[in-house]
């Protein structure tokens, strides 16, 4: 029997893809949002393509605000955009 590949939703494009291609959005229990690199750390974690396209969109539509049930601030948008940009490097 083949291995079911877990998928998760996109919070920009609302596309259902493979999770090992999407990075992970965490709210930590201490109320931070981070970028979990690992995949693997503690919290309420929310999904998006690796493209910045999504990223902007998720912005646009409040995807994160949606997934995490908080408001989102416009400094953490701009931190998780600069260690997007990073990872592409």
């Amino acid at each position: 029997m083949a291995k079911k590949i877990p998928m998760r939703q996109c919070v920009g494009c609302q596309g259902m893809h493979n999770k090992k291609e999407m990075l992970r959005i965490l709210k930590t229990p201490e109320e931070k949002i981070i970028l979990d690199i690992t995949g693997k750390k503690n919290g309420r974690g929310a999904y998006i393509c690796r493209n910045k396209e999504c990223f902007e969109k998720a912005r646009a539509s409040k995807g994160l605000e949606r997934s995490f049930k908080r408001a989102v601030a416009p400094e953490i948008y701009d931190g998780l955009l600069k260690e997007f940009e990073h990872l592409d490097e």
